[in-house]
């Protein structure tokens, strides 16, 4: 892929950032030398922000997002509504839905959604952890937040079908989300919307 005119370091970069999602060979090309150019102060900030991110952060142990403390501030806060759990596959799902500034309850974040092609089951996910968490709190509503994609229905049936049973009410968002879309690109007005009628399932 590189000449004996790319300098290696060069060449390693151009290599790293194309391993990231939605970044062809063309943008890591663009990235590398735009830091070639850059201040070197500008490549140390983002090679410290890069360490710091692996070595500061950490999974919660209630609801799985990402934070710096365990419990995270969500899962502290006294102020959210503890009986209501909304359930998404992706950290960046919880950002979303906090835009809204509408949900006030807990989450629990899947990891994932079901995916056989994928070879993602249920075991790949924190389906183990929400049922163990659903049967120690006191939990009256689980909000099933998943994409309203083939996996994400697949995952909220398969959820469905183990929550029912314990007598919560188990709600989905509603149809304001495009089939097909991700909760992050979503904006705010459909996600509000789709949490104000989410319906039974």
């Amino acid at each position: 892929m590189f000449t004996e005119a790319t300098a290696e370091p060069v060449a390693r970069l151009i290599e790293e950032f194309n391993r990231l999602p939605g970044i062809g060979p063309k943008t890591a090309q663009r990235l590398t030398y735009f830091l070639l150019r850059a201040p070197a102060e500008q490549s140390r900030s983002l090679a410290e922000a890069l360490i710091r991110l692996k070595e500061r952060t950490i999974f919660c142990s209630q609801c799985f997002n990402i934070t710096e403390e365990d419990p995270c501030a969500l899962c502290r806060n006294p102020e959210r509504d503890h009986q209501t759990i909304c359930v998404v596959e992706e950290p960046l799902d919880v950002l979303a839905l906090e835009r809204t500034r509408t949900y006030k309850g807990l989450y629990h974040v899947l990891h994932g959604a079901i995916s056989p092609v994928d070879g993602i089951g249920p075991e790949e996910l924190r389906v183990h952890e929400l049922l163990a968490r659903v049967s120690r709190d006191q939990v009256k509503e689980i909000v099933l937040a998943t994409n309203p994609n083939l996996e994400g229905e697949a995952t909220a049936m398969y959820l469905h079908g183990l929550l029912r049973p314990l007598g919560m009410r188990v709600t989905r968002l509603a149809r304001g989300l495009p089939v097909g879309g991700d909760l992050e690109y979503a904006d705010e007005v459909t996600l509000i919307r789709a949490l104000e009628g989410r319906r039974e399932m």
